[in-house]
């Protein structure tokens, strides 16, 4: 009897302790988790820029003309509705031929390729070259072994054919981009006409340890009037501390004109003639510079659409390929094609479509914290009243025109108006919106400052009114049941609506 007892309570002492070990290392995980720490890291940093009672359509604030393109940037430190979201965005349009200089960020990128025209080659369509340089990873595009002799440091040796660099990746309109913060990208366009990129930067992001402010890290070139302009918007943000940042020094160029020209040579066991070509203080091109000579980069082999047929259980994404399990973080894919029609999560033949890029899709985005999404509305059609429940969302419009309302949470409409093409709007997190395409269509991009971000519809077959009592809607809005029927399913669409006058005009594209 005294042996049964026992055994009870040392069964009880057990499971107890096994509950508590498995809470104790459930909250330790969340902790670790980048999505737990990074969501308790915005509230902290942002709640106090969110409390928003109008918004507005935002342009560029500041543009800066370079040799090869243009930049025009969108900075957050004057705009609360940006501060809110803790993110900045920059629009670069590179010419032909040129050659966005490497660069990296304090917070995660994610970009979208807006325009170019194709390049064909090997039954590719291609508007440009992307490279990303991640710490760490080891270069895997080499051109293989050469019978020529190494460098030896002599200009007049000549030069080593067995170059060596990181991944690079064909850009295609239509195309996303995503890459941690500190990880330096360069864009080439080898189209005919302009590349035109858009790129948003989380600086609310928990991998960015510095200051609401999206920091640019120039690794080329010597970018002076970017670098004067941004810090002039910083300091008349920092309002106290401006008459301490005008004390500071001028801008100086990119990174490597912060050293000793002669401690850089010893790092590089080079001359000082050449660190002084590494410090390129006296170029005045800016970010975008135009490559004259040929542009010889590795780039992967072409492999034709028979062989391709053969794999299976991947994505056929332009020439990349994928099983959907990605063995480590330097191989994981920073491209997908947001654009492709055949890949849009609702559709809707009268009305239009949306698509969506996370982490299921586009791995590095569970690292990243972040969502994307692609927006095409049809002439007249409606995209459902809907909330964002755990993010924010900054969207671009790519094309067409769009009627846009937002509601807080007190019911105000704190925006009523058409946004155009090349407009920036931030929607805040559980803030109501409705958008509605004109005659032109409507059509966005959008990133969420959060991975697996959820919309809620509050119209449509799967909607929080669908989802109600016909009683409770009823004794709500203070309407018969009759009534309450009618609302709960006189819409059957799910997210994308058709119009009435849509259908009289016979919508679509």
């Amino acid at each position: 009897m005294a042996s049964s007892s026992s055994s009870s309570l040392f069964l009880c002492l057990s499971l107890g302790s096994l509950l508590l070990f498995h809470v104790c290392f459930a909250q330790i995980e969340q902790a670790r988790l980048p999505g737990g720490s990074r969501q308790q890291h915005k509230q902290q940093r942002w709640q106090s820029q969110c409390r928003l009672d109008r918004l507005d359509a935002l342009q560029p604030s500041r543009r800066i003309e370079s040799e090869a393109g243009v930049s025009e940037y969108w900075d957050l430190e004057n705009e609360e509705q940006l501060q809110c979201a803790g993110v900045s965005a920059v629009r670069h349009t590179i010419q032909r031929r040129g050659l966005l200089l490497p660069s990296f960020t304090n917070g995660p990128v994610v970009a979208f390729v807006l325009q170019g025209t194709y390049t064909v080659t090997y039954l590719y369509l291609y508007t440009g070259i992307h490279g990303a340089v991640i710490p760490g990873c080891p270069e895997t595009f080499e051109r293989g072994q050469s019978s020529r002799q190494p460098i030896s440091g002599s200009a007049q040796e000549g030069y080593s054919s067995d170059e060596k660099h990181q991944k690079v990746r064909e850009l295609r309109e239509g195309d996303i981009v995503a890459a941690p913060a500190g990880v330096a990208q360069w864009i080439f366009n080898n189209g005919d006409s302009p590349l035109v990129l858009v790129y948003f930067v989380d600086v609310g992001n928990q991998a960015n340890q510095l200051d609401q402010s999206a920091r640019r890290f120039h690794l080329g070139g010597n970018p002076q009037r970017d670098q004067r302009s941004e810090e002039q918007v910083r300091s008349q943000s920092q309002g106290r501390r401006q008459r301490r940042s005008e004390q500071r020094q001028k801008p100086n160029g990119n990174i490597f004109s912060g050293f000793d020209t002669r401690l850089l040579a010893e790092s590089f066991n080079i001359d000082t003639e050449l660190a002084n070509r590494l410090q390129n203080k006296e170029d005045q091109r800016e970010r975008i510079v135009r490559v004259r000579d040929e542009f010889d980069v590795i780039t992967p082999a072409r492999i034709k659409e028979e062989e391709r047929r053969q794999y299976g259980g991947y994505e056929e994404s332009y020439g990349e390929y994928y099983n959907g399990v990605e063995e480590t973080f330097c191989t994981l894919r920073l491209r997908h094609n947001i654009d492709r029609p055949s890949q849009a999560d609702i559709f809707n033949p009268r009305g239009g479509r949306v698509t969506t890029v996370n982490s299921f899709n586009l791995p590095i985005l569970r690292f990243l914290q972040l969502t994307a999404e692609r927006g095409v509305l049809y002439r007249n059609a409606q995209l459902a009243p809907h909330f964002n429940s755990k993010s924010h969302s900054v969207f671009y419009v790519t094309r067409g025109s769009g009627r846009v309302q937002v509601a807080d949470d007190c019911g105000r409409n704190i925006f009523d108006g058409d946004l155009q093409e090349g407009q920036l709007f931030v929607v805040p997190q559980n803030h109501a919106v409705l958008k509605q395409a004109s005659n032109r269509g409507f059509e966005w991009i959008a990133v969420k400052t959060v991975d697996s971000a959820k919309r809620s519809p509050l119209a449509g077959r799967i909607s929080v009114i669908r989802g109600l009592p016909e009683d409770v809607l009823a004794n709500a809005f203070q309407m018969s049941r009759e009534q309450a029927r009618r609302l709960k399913y006189n819409r059957d669409e799910v997210t994308v609506f058709s119009t009435s006058q849509q259908q009289e005009r016979g919508g679509g594209d």
